[in-house]
């Protein structure tokens, strides 16, 4: 898949169907939609967090089964269609190996309270000179 993970093709199948959309009788006749299917839970190369992040950034392509379906049918051949198929689900999977940092809880500066309290009454004051006054 990249340089740092390899899936086995034992993890992956494919099938083919008709396209929708514009193409002529060529959508009538050819099967050049391809819908991958990744099996996530039997791969043993991705970790167990990987595997988590995996099915929370493809969540809506997860069936009952436990597989990630990677549809294409961007062109009208079917190669480049299980090509396009295994670059979206490769790029699934590296979004899924980077690690995010744990966000570290931080107050305001004191200075930076001030500045924004000060901001407010600057407005305050200019909203309040603008109103009418009653004589």
């Amino acid at each position: 898949m990249n340089d740092r993970v390899v899936i086995a093709a034992r993890h992956l199948t494919w099938s083919a169907a008709r396209s929708g959309g514009p193409g002529g009788q060529n959508v009538n006749k050819v099967s050049s939609k391809v819908d991958l299917r990744f099996d996530v839970e039997a791969c043993e190369t991705l970790s167990l967090p990987a595997k988590m992040r995996l099915r929370t950034i493809a969540r809506n392509r997860i069936d009952g089964d436990g597989f990630l379906l990677v549809t294409s049918q961007l062109t009208r051949d079917q190669p480049r269609n299980l090509e396009d198929a295994r670059q979206k689900l490769a790029e699934m999977i590296r979004a899924a190996l980077f690690v995010p940092k744990a966000r570290k809880p931080t107050k305001p500066s004191r200075g930076s309270v001030r500045r924004r309290l000060d901001e407010k009454q600057r407005n305050s004051a200019k909203k309040r000179d603008r109103s009418r006054t009653d004589d």
